[in-house]
């Protein structure tokens, strides 16, 4: 049931994340007009309470407030080109996926049509959103995002405002999927190690979590070096770590799997050993990994 006292909201874009984002709304009280390209994909949206806009121009001039959540910037572009003076006045959320570039360039095609423009990032899958862990990012109009915070909670309980500069939910966004690639791949690689011997890759989990769990705080102290430039080596060498690199290969190496993963890792140790880090501590491996090979 919709709360008279929430401003309306239209969400463009109806694939899985924003049907998503439509169906966290719809579930919250919020009025919600909804458009895609394919009406079908509104079908059970409407059937919980949104309404199917006809146009995409009738979507946003139903709402003060639209969320884009299409493909790309391109893709929001050739929807949106049709809207014309429509937009002007509106709060228009941009939740498609691209780069900061992008996004500075989605603002000044908002601005002169008008539009007080927010970009935004959605770090989590179409199931957590409305999650209390769903993290999202936003970057642009901070009287935008002030003045739709209550309606942006909903969407995830981890919504963090990162300042005016439009690319900076883009550019979070694509450096924390690094993260995400990065530490999958180093679990991909254990759990094909510890399967050579028998062992599941449910059995390794707990302990490969207890492990992350117990060396939290170095990320903290990596942090700290690599903002300050200097790299102690009062724990480890990139030498020592470079050795067990090649202990981790050979392991692999004799049991048949794969070796991409350590190859790619010791690929930036010797590289930032061979800049005069070898005596340094772990954290100077950043050195090489933001120069280009």
């Amino acid at each position: 049931m919709a709360h008279n006292d929430r401003s309306p909201v239209t969400v463009i874009g109806l694939g899985l994340m924003g049907s998503a984002l439509a169906r966290v709304l719809v579930k919250n009280g919020y009025q919600t007009t909804v458009w895609n390209r394919t009406a079908g994909k509104a079908d059970e949206l409407v059937s919980h309470g949104a309404t199917r806009a006809a146009t995409v121009r009738e979507a946003v001039a139903a709402s003060p407030t639209v969320i884009v959540c299409v493909t790309d910037y391109p893709a929001a572009y050739e929807v949106l080109e049709s809207c014309g003076d429509v937009l002007s006045g509106r709060h228009l959320v941009h939740l498609s996926t691209g780069t900061p570039e992008q996004a500075r360039e989605a603002a000044t095609w908002a601005a002169e049509r008008g539009a007080h423009y927010l970009d935004g990032a959605v770090m989590a899958t179409p199931s957590g959103v409305g999650g209390s862990e769903a993290v999202l990012f936003y970057s642009g109009s901070e009287a935008v995002f002030s003045a739709e915070r209550e309606m942006l909670d909903c969407l995830g309980g981890a919504t963090s405002y990162l300042g005016a500069d439009h690319g900076m939910a883009s550019l979070y966004d694509s450096s924390l999927l690094g993260v995400e690639w990065g530490v999958l791949s180093g679990y991909f690689h254990a759990f094909s190690l510890v399967g050579t011997e028998g062992s599941k890759a449910s059995t390794f989990l707990p302990v490969a979590i207890q492990f992350l769990r117990s060396i939290e705080m170095v990320f903290h102290e990596v942090a700290r070096q690599v903002d300050e430039g200097k790299y102690p080596s009062d724990e480890e060498t990139l030498d020592i770590h470079l050795n067990a690199m090649n202990r981790l290969i050979e392991t692999s190496r004799a049991r048949g799997i794969g070796v991409d993963v350590p190859e790619f890792f010791k690929t930036i140790i010797t590289r930032a050993v061979a800049l005069g880090h070898g005596a340094d501590g772990l954290p100077s491996a950043f050195e090489a990994v933001k120069r280009p090979a």
